[in-house]
């Protein structure tokens, strides 16, 4: 017999368990922050068939600094909407081949920041790329969410609004 939680979703194997319960529970698409890079809130496709997590930009300008290899970049942080924009900057750890949904690979810096969903924040790896033609400006894949997070495709925002913490 399986339990079924608070909002009537059984974990994706039937039953729970205590790890279930300790992880954060994910749509398919979810309000997050990343607030290291000014971004207060995006909402993100959560895709458990993309490894890494990737972050549409319009512009990037690497550069280095102090030795560092850094990369500046400008965000549309809500989809349709051209004017609002976000100028962020983070340490470049590495650039790789990434094949997209339709087997074409590209070659993509890759920053690492804190997301948060819900009250929950966690580093992560993401690349950077030109999502305009995509409905959802930011995708959280498998390797952010591994060990953080239980996901219910059939259910949306369950993680309510990021909560963004001063610290002091």
């Amino acid at each position: 017999m399986s339990k079924k939680t608070a909002d009537g979703l059984t974990p994706v194997n039937g039953s729970t368990t205590a790890d279930d319960f300790s992880k954060v529970r994910l749509g398919w698409r979810e309000w997050v922050a990343l607030p290291e890079l000014g971004i207060g809130l995006i909402k993100a496709k959560v895709d458990t068939g993309a490894r890494t997590s990737c972050l549409h930009t319009f512009r990037t300008e690497p550069y280095t600094e102090n030795g560092e290899r850094r990369v500046k970049f400008w965000v549309h942080p809500t989809q349709n909407d051209l004017q609002e924009v976000i100028e962020c900057d983070a340490r470049v750890l590495d650039e790789r081949s990434v094949s997209d949904s339709g087997g074409h690979k590209e070659l993509r810096l890759v920053v690492e920041t804190n997301l948060v969903v819900g009250d929950q924040s966690w580093p992560i790896e993401m690349t950077l790329t030109n999502r305009d033609s995509m409905r959802f400006r930011m995708l959280i894949g498998r390797t952010a969410m591994a060990g953080w997070a239980t996901v219910f495709p059939e259910a949306s925002y369950l993680a309510g609004q990021p909560v963004l913490r001063n610290e002091s």
